[in-house]
């Protein structure tokens, strides 16, 4: 097969970590016969810097064009409070693409069991799965900017949502619960919101018309404290854009490492956007001690979703688990190994 892939470095250690998956990629599609076409773009705090702009139209054309896209990270302390800021250009490239739904694993690792805060039995076992809404609620509800920061300055977001955008997300739920272990846990806050009381009989619907699939209905508040009491009692999560990205991040910790997670990023097609969960960590960008792992297996996930090549997905995944096993670690997982020796302990792992 043959395909081309957009790589967006981004910023901070977006450039470092998105090398070695590409360096991945390439070895396991040579390895298989295929072949990639790699192109890099611009996107974030660095396309602000150089187009005035956090996605320029040519970074989202040439996506467009692509059968996948890879990203690293955005954004940063310097442009924080511009006009203008990096987490724009990964709202628009979403919208852009079509892709309204956020697919974020969590499984752990044996070998790593020790790194979460939790207790390991706590942890032993977790294989969850947050699909978390992309396209709706407060991030893109209208709003008004501050007017100021006096007792009278005011501001707001309004979360809106349409019928049609929750039924597609929860029915995708259903498609992979349907795969997995047939249990899916809608997330809202329907004592509260209008919005998640529609959310919510959208999802008892869906339920009805899906009785083999075990369907539970939880508050956003109380499935953030499950999540640390209880996280191996989660299948499949589905929940609005909001909610999503803060328990994602939440469960995230669970591994022990942000560092560790990919996600992946669908529309109706088979196109995809696949990042790690992690944001730009400034305050290590170049100093090489960058764990690049999550950015690996959000590789797989591109290889497995877009190209439709499960096999060598699961070859990445297995060298990203050889790796852990033979002590080869990143110092966020407790381990002394920079980005360079990781690079070198994946590839050797794959053949």
């Amino acid at each position: 097969m043959e395909a081309k892939i957009v790589v967006l470095p981004g910023d901070g250690i977006g450039p470092e970590i998105t090398a070695v998956a590409q360096k991945v990629l390439q070895k396991v599609a040579t390895l298989a016969g295929h072949t990639l076409h790699f192109e890099s773009h611009l996107i974030g705090g660095i396309a602000i810097d150089e187009t005035g702009t956090a996605l320029p139209d040519k970074t989202l054309e040439a996506c467009k064009s692509s059968q996948a896209v890879l990203l690293g990270a955005v954004g940063g302390p310097k442009w924080d409070m511009g006009k203008v800021r990096p987490e724009q250009g990964l709202l628009a490239i979403r919208k852009g693409l079509g892709l309204y739904a956020n697919l974020r694993p969590v499984r752990s690792y044996k070998q790593l069991l020790d790194a979460s805060p939790l207790k390991r039995e706590l942890v032993e076992g977790v294989d969850l799965l947050v699909v978390r809404e992309l396209t709706g609620g407060l991030y893109f509800g209208k709003r008004e900017e501050p007017n100021g920061t006096s007792d009278e300055s005011s501001a707001y977001d309004t979360m809106t949502y349409t019928g049609g955008e929750i039924r597609r997300i929860l029915e995708l739920g259903y498609k992979i619960a349907q795969g997995r272990r047939k249990k899916l846990t809608s997330v809202d806050k329907a004592n509260v919101l209008a919005s998640s009381r529609l959310w919510r009989g959208i999802a008892q619907e869906l339920a009805k018309k899906n009785p083999d699939i075990e369907t539970e209905h939880q508050l956003v508040d109380s499935c953030a404290m499950r999540l640390v009491t209880n996280p191996g009692s989660f299948d499949v999560i589905v929940t609005e854009n909001m909610f999503g990205d803060i328990l994602s991040d939440e469960a995230a910790v669970l591994t022990g490492s942000l560092g560790m997670l990919p996600s992946a990023s669908l529309g109706e097609g088979t196109m995809g956007l696949y990042e790690p969960i992690h944001g730009s960590a400034p305050d290590i960008a170049g100093k090489g001690i960058a764990n690049p792992v999550g950015t690996v297996l959000s590789a797989a996930l591109l290889l497995r979703h877009s190209l439709g090549l499960e096999e060598e997905a699961t070859q990445v995944e297995a060298a990203v688990e050889k790796t852990l096993g033979d002590g080869v670690r990143g110092k966020d997982i407790g381990g002394n190994a920079n980005t360079k020796e990781i690079e070198t302990a994946l590839l050797a792992a794959l053949g």
